[in-house]
């Protein structure tokens, strides 16, 4: 089913790296200055609650709460979550999977063009691009800030497509990730390991449960 691909593309965050090391901490702290400031509701988010955000844009994220916080609310809490992570990353606290640099390795090794495309911040891209030097494995880096105006993981890939080699799969662990490959008419593997429920990958064309996992299809 793989053995034409020349493309592979990779969601980050719940895909090749663990971001609940620095997202959790970061999204509490946001929401309690929520409460300090503009008197947010109390309440105790479960890690579970928090990691069902990971890998949407922060528009999306600040729309499910809606109209509790003003704009400017969620513009200082956003500002607050984002300077945390990217201190966090400086700080060498972020983690990817085990096994995640090596299998970027291996297939590049064996002559697949990588892409990194996340619904992340372009800070962040960068950050951990310093953190782990992934830019010795991906051609292309590109995030929801990358193309203006454009966020949806599915127009992003549909702007990026024609750059890249025919036949592709991305893989990534949110139904963002599995719908964008399906709006593009590419293959997709759903991450069971990361930060989706079993419905959001269903109809995925493969499933993976650990990032060495690839090593077996390709």
């Amino acid at each position: 089913m793989m053995q034409d691909i020349k493309t592979i593309l990779f969601d980050y965050d719940g895909t090749l790296h663990d971001a609940t090391k620095i997202y959790i901490p970061a999204f509490k702290a946001a929401y309690q200055f929520l409460i300090d400031n503009y008197g947010a509701e109390r309440k105790a988010f479960s890690d579970e609650d928090i990691t069902q955000f990971l890998g949407q844009t922060p528009k999306a994220m600040w729309e499910q709460f809606g109209e509790i916080f003003p704009q400017e609310a969620k513009q200082e809490a956003s500002i607050k979550i984002s300077r945390l992570m990217k201190q966090a990353i400086e700080n060498h606290m972020a983690e990817l999977y085990d096994g995640a640099l090596d299998v970027l390795a291996y297939l590049k090794e064996k002559g697949y063009e990588l892409v990194f495309i996340s619904n992340c911040r372009q800070y962040y891209l960068e950050a951990h691009n310093i953190a782990f030097e992934l830019d010795r494995f991906f051609k292309h880096m590109v995030c929801s800030e990358t193309y203006e105006g454009i966020q949806d993981k599915d127009r992003v890939l549909a702007t990026l497509k024609p750059e890249l080699k025919e036949k592709m799969v991305i893989i990534g662990d949110r139904h963002h990730d599995i719908e964008a490959g399906k709006r593009n008419n590419i293959m997709t593997i759903g991450a069971t390991y990361g930060f989706g429920d079993a419905s959001e990958l269903k109809t995925a064309d493969a499933r993976i449960d650990d990032i060495r996992d690839l090593k077996t299809i390709f």
